[in-house]
């Protein structure tokens, strides 16, 4: 449930019990539903290199921002909270996705996809501002950025 309240901006990280059974189980629901998103489209071996890829951009991204702000305590949290949304948002969006991959895109689908990708963009947001103890806005800065950076990168990765 504290995952949903981190969606309903009704939580923030330091909600989150500092667990690293949590960190894990975390780890394992991003990585599950993001290999069930990406093999879809692309295979299991690809599947597999881009989940790993993309948990370790999101970690790498925790751990530098919590050491440039100084709060390196709050690592373990944040990466829960990061990852645990991440899951639930690409549980919603892996029907959207599966449907898409007939070829008939509906103008619904797409509008479903958009929503949950902005969602995604604020929870980050939310995430990033309680996690540095900032405003929402450089919440919302530093997380498009990280998106903007991990779409990139993945894109050169995995054309």
């Amino acid at each position: 449930m504290l995952f949903f309240d981190l969606c309903r901006f009704r939580k923030g990280p330091q909600d989150l019990p500092f667990s690293q059974a949590l960190l894990l189980s975390s780890i394992m629901a991003y990585a599950i539903l993001g290999f069930l998103m990406l093999y879809i489209d692309s295979g299991w071996f690809n599947a597999i290199m881009q989940v790993s890829v993309g948990a370790l951009l999101l970690l790498a991204f925790a751990k530098i921002i919590l050491l440039i702000s100084r709060k390196p305590g709050r690592f373990v949290q944040t990466s829960s909270a990061l990852l645990g949304t991440d899951a639930l948002i690409s549980f919603f969006a892996l029907p959207i996705i599966a449907g898409m991959t007939t070829g008939r895109v509906s103008l619904l689908a797409f509008a479903a996809l958009v929503a949950l990708m902005i969602w995604h963009w604020l929870i980050t947001g939310h995430i990033v501002r309680h996690a540095l103890s900032a405003s929402f806005s450089f919440g919302l800065g530093v997380a498009f950025l990280y998106i903007m950076a991990s779409y990139w990168l993945m894109a050169q990765l995995f054309p």
